[in-house]
């Protein structure tokens, strides 16, 4: 438009339009509401658009969602790596596990340094508000929280603890296989699923193949008991009564040749803090949260066949839970 004092010519900015100026806000969210749960190139099929202009629009979206929710002020946090690429690369992911919800990605590694980056991202007046930290037992995790949140207290992730059970376990499983010969193989060979799922998981043939395994090898059904009722663990109220557990839990394995059990029960000995922590009330969180939101990430990053634009995956993680705008 002409202007008539200055007799310039300017653009006028309106506010129904997205930031490509062929296509108004409206028709950008029809987009991106589609994307949550197709494939961009479903959906550039259906609006009859380019690949990369129905790419543009969800992220204009994605973007709008976030500025809509805001900095968060967690006061229960998740913390856990994804991998996005072969090679060890790692980005570390955030999570608010009071709101439900993933609040920061990125990083370069999983180092300290990485984690740092959080903390600065959150600002002094919020990481103090920190109550709670959950992670896994990964030393610059723990250290970065420590530096930034020492209010806070930390609490390992009992799915991350039971994991290192399951591959003693296992390990136990391989030596007895390698031990044995001819006959007595044959009710140890193939059975790793059977022996680390849950006894209620099981089919009818799965609980039959079970029974006959532990009646024919006697230190697997001395590892599986054990590994069973080490699970008890977390229904303490009490830190004297889980410490007095695990200590009696840590006696049976006196005289039972189970190297890997040993092995695992000196390493809940070195961070018992980050385990006892579970016993206080104010810490019976939502654990489960955490591994729902990687096997998420996991079918995000399926669906698309291996995502290279960085921005994007930070942005589809970020929105994948929030509510439709």
């Amino acid at each position: 438009m002409r202007c008539r004092s200055c007799e310039k010519v300017k653009q006028e900015k309106l506010a129904w339009l997205s930031d490509n100026p062929f296509y108004t806000k409206r028709f950008g969210f029809f987009v991106g509401r589609r994307c949550r749960t197709s494939t961009i190139r479903d959906v550039a099929r259906e609006v009859h658009l380019a690949w990369r202009t129905v790419k543009d629009l969800e992220k204009q979206y994605m973007q709008e969602q976030l500025r809509r929710i805001g900095t968060p002020a967690p006061k229960v946090i998740g913390i856990d790596e994804i991998s996005i690429r072969k090679g060890h690369t790692y980005r570390i992911v955030v999570s608010d596990l009071e709101r439900r919800r993933p609040i920061w990605f990125g990083g370069e590694d999983r180092s300290e340094a990485s984690m740092d980056l959080f903390y600065e991202w959150l600002g002094p007046a919020k990481h103090k508000g920190i109550r709670l930290a959950v992670m896994d037992m990964w030393k610059p995790f723990r250290n970065s929280t420590l530096k930034h949140a020492s209010q806070a207290s930390i609490l390992f992730d009992k799915f991350h603890v039971m994991r290192h059970l399951g591959e003693a376990l296992d390990k136990v499983r391989r030596s007895e296989y390698a031990r044995l010969v001819g006959k007595d193989r044959t009710f140890i060979k193939g059975q790793k699923y059977t022996l680390l799922s849950h006894r209620e998981n099981l089919t009818l043939d799965g609980r039959r193949s079970l029974r006959k395994l532990l009646q024919a090898n006697k230190r697997l059904n001395t590892a599986y008991l054990l590994k069973e009722s080490f699970g008890q663990l977390w229904d303490y109220q009490r830190e004297p009564w889980a410490r007095r557990f695990f200590e009696n839990w840590k006696a049976a394995l006196k005289w039972q040749r189970l190297a890997p059990y040993v092995k695992f029960a000196a390493m809940i000995e070195r961070h018992w803090d980050g385990i006892a922590a579970y016993c206080n009330p104010k810490n019976k969180v939502s654990l489960g949260f955490v591994e729902g939101l990687n096997n998420k990430i996991r079918v995000l990053q399926r669906r698309a066949y291996g995502l290279r634009d960085e921005q994007y995956l930070r942005l589809k993680i970020l929105t994948c839970m929030l509510p439709e705008i």
